[in-house]
């Protein structure tokens, strides 16, 4: 008596049939397509915009993108308002950063037709017809859409960063004026002033302003209009910025509005001249990953009352190396040796208001953002 043996064909825990690991299925605009990899073809960075637009179509986001655009266009030559704005959709994932560049989507026959796209616009016909939109209504619309996919999230608690970015331009540009630019000096920019939402990095405004308005004193009148327009249901539990959000206005409105801050402090003489006086003392508690932390009160030169802030500290364990600029041809390096009873630290000061220090290092983490 015999006994048959077969071999079967099994999975490993974790894994997933080789078929559904090379093929999936999208369901676009266009019907049901099915999307394969093929591991020796050159990798495109569109290969994933099928399941993008499957995303769209489920939760009916671009439909109701297109519907609500204050858009009118009556010639029997203008294009259709999904042809415009699909194009200006695929172009922005796409990576572009100019008009110029929706030409190379000129030759992509598969992902317009996704979108339900009948063709891809020239790109004097996006610039041209976008220009038709008034600002207002423009606003209106953009914005409404955004608080439809942020809005829920904001009745958790959460934190709302602020950040400054220079943006160099070259060409003649609206709104380009010289101002402060670290990577080109003297080139004119413009500078984005953004509000995010923590941990998730959601973009919930950005103000976009000439070059020379970097100052944080240009971005207030958009964090007070962001803050307003959300409402006390859904403003954030921490505003949270760097060096340059601590200034007066914004701590003194923070504080009449009751809401709690966090902000990294210059290091001013008078920040300094308190660190100093606090390495003298011995009362450092553990803040988390290396540091220590104190509170103090100060007020500082322009400031209306005095205010609660932390030091912190850390020390330094490991080998450091100096650089000097010894001649404007030569660069000198020397070793700096750490020896016994020699400790060497690593320090900064936040202004923090409502919030308990105990609170603060529990956020330590996210504290170390505001650099």
């Amino acid at each position: 008596m015999s006994t048959e043996q077969r071999s079967l064909v099994t999975h490993r825990v974790g894994e997933q049939p080789e078929v559904d690991a090379w093929s999936a299925t999208a369901d676009t605009f266009a019907g049901r397509v099915h999307v394969e990899w093929d591991a020796r073809a050159p990798v495109t960075p569109l290969g994933q915009l099928a399941f993008f637009i499957d995303y769209l179509k489920q939760a009916g986001l671009f439909d109701a993108w297109v519907a609500d655009c204050p858009l009118s266009l009556t010639s029997p030559n203008a294009p259709g308002k999904r042809d415009l704005l699909g194009t200006v959709l695929l172009s922005v994932l796409a990576g572009h950063w100019r008009y110029a560049h929706i030409t190379a989507l000129r030759c992509d026959p598969v992902n317009p037709s996704l979108l339900g796209m009948n063709k891809v616009v020239s790109a004097d016909s996006v610039r041209r017809n976008l220009a038709k939109i008034d600002e207002a209504a423009g606003l209106a619309w953009l914005q409404g859409h955004l608080d439809y996919t942020t809005a829920p999230l904001l009745s958790e608690p959460w934190v709302l960063d602020m950040d400054s970015t220079i943006k160099p331009l070259y060409g003649h540009q609206e709104g380009a004026e010289v101002g402060y630019n670290p990577h080109k000096p003297g080139r004119p920019s413009h500078c984005y002033h953004t509000y995010m939402l923590s941990s998730l990095r959601l973009v919930l405004r950005v103000d976009a302003v000439p070059g020379d308005e970097h100052n944080v004193a240009h971005a207030t009148d958009g964090l007070w209009t962001l803050l307003d327009h959300l409402g006390p249901e859904r403003r954030p539990a921490l505003l949270r910025g760097d060096k340059s959000w601590g200034i007066e206005p914004v701590m003194a409105r923070a504080e009449q509005a009751k809401l709690a801050y966090l902000f990294r402090l210059r290091m001013t003489a008078n920040v300094k001249r308190a660190l100093e006086r606090a390495m003298r003392q011995s009362d450092w508690r553990d803040a988390g990953q290396g540091w220590q932390g104190k509170e103090t009160s100060l007020r500082l030169h322009g400031w209306s009352r005095q205010r609660r802030i932390v030091l912190l500290r850390r020390k330094l364990r490991r080998d450091l190396a100096v650089t000097e600029q010894a001649t404007a041809a030569q660069l000198r390096l020397t070793f700096a040796e750490v020896g016994p009873g020699l400790d060497v630290w690593e320090y900064t000061a936040l202004d923090d208001e409502i919030l308990t220090l105990g609170q603060l290092y529990r956020d330590r983490a996210d504290c170390e953002n505001a650099n």
